[in-house]
């Protein structure tokens, strides 16, 4: 069990989503970085599915009652145990009663806690994830607050084992570290501005030459109206080239709508289902998380890539996290 004794700001369960049921209006949601999310799980010996604790920029304080097998992924929130910086990006055994805190964010915006076992809070259509709008998913359908008691599953096997053995040779320490992490060339790195690749999307002949050259060419900066829905940007106005209408439909996370006002609006997790603003352009799935880790007043600039290309990347990350799962299995078995 953990307990909440801060929530910190934005704080909520996630998984990977609810797919499949848009047709009746219910969004997706899920991670905003999910990949972070992913490799959190990995690190503890869960599916990449199990629900983790998402937070954004002030991070929550967390007690646990049992010992635990945590990762943290994603924004470096300056973690810490009894303050002890807690090393990120690897596996962290704790004892019970440490309590896990956050500071300062130092890079990125959004942290993942995974616990051995995943966040067991009920399935609401095949997904622990919140989605606050409609109060459904997580724990009530809310952002966490204090008092809050998260249940959580049984972990594998051997995270249990791996564990129980790092834990014994622990002494007085309240946690420790894996002396092995993720290898730095698949840890994301997270800055104040971002190339982030980009197709175009199914509208963007309605928009001028001038128009497609500013977005493809110029900078945007991300505004601090931007939430789980989408990140609203700031830069050149874009235009239609004549007054066109939209018949609203079907959305994806990445796509870029443009409302009449000419500012874009990158659609991320939470976004509607349906939308009858055009889009000009659509995010490569491999850049999303970067995008979830770009704080308000970050600049993001957009490099045209074709489809190909996109889903090259895609199926490249999947390979990756899969060689990674292979060898944190290793890691844990101890072999």
């Amino acid at each position: 069990m953990l307990i909440i004794d801060k929530p910190g700001l934005q704080t909520s369960v996630q998984d990977l989503g609810r797919p499949g049921f848009q047709q009746y209006g219910v969004v997706a949601g899920g991670a905003m970085d999910p990949y972070a999310h992913r490799v959190a799980n990995l690190l503890v010996g869960n599916s990449q599915n199990c629900a983790t604790i998402e937070a954004a920029l002030a991070g929550p304080t967390i007690r646990f009652e049992t010992d635990s097998l945590i990762a943290l992924a994603g924004g470096d929130l300056s973690p810490n145990i009894d303050g002890k910086p807690v090393p990120m990006w690897r596996p962290v055994a704790v004892k019970a009663g440490a309590v896990l805190a956050f500071g300062m964010a130092v890079s990125g915006c959004r942290v993942y806690v995974a616990v051995a076992g995943g966040i067991d809070v009920p399935e609401v259509m095949g997904s622990r994830s919140t989605y606050t709008k409609a109060r459904i998913g997580g724990l009530d359908g809310r952002c966490l607050e204090k008092g809050d008691r998260l249940p959580v599953g049984n972990p594998s096997v051997h995270a249990k084992q791996w564990t129980a053995t790092v834990l014994s040779q622990a002494g007085d320490k309240q946690f420790c570290a894996a002396d092995w992490s993720v290898s730095d060339d698949l840890i994301p790195l997270y800055g104040k501005e971002a190339e982030i690749r980009m197709m175009r999307g199914p509208q963007h002949h309605w928009f001028d030459e001038e128009s497609l050259a500013a977005f493809f060419g110029g900078i945007f900066t991300v505004s601090s109206e931007s939430d789980r829905m989408g990140y609203r940007l700031k830069g050149d106005t874009l235009r239609l080239s004549e007054p066109r209408e939209l018949l609203s439909e079907g959305v994806v996370a990445g796509a870029v709508q443009v409302p009449s006002g000419g500012s874009p609006i990158l659609l991320m997790a939470d976004r509607q289902t349906t939308g009858g603003y055009p889009k000009i352009g659509q995010a490569a799935a491999v850049d999303l998380p970067i995008v979830a880790q770009m704080q308000p007043g970050a600049k993001l600039r957009f490099k045209e890539v074709s489809v190909e290309e996109a889903q090259q990347q895609l199926t490249q990350q999947k390979k990756q996290l899969s060689e990674l799962k292979l060898s944190i299995e290793l890691k844990l078995k101890g072999v």
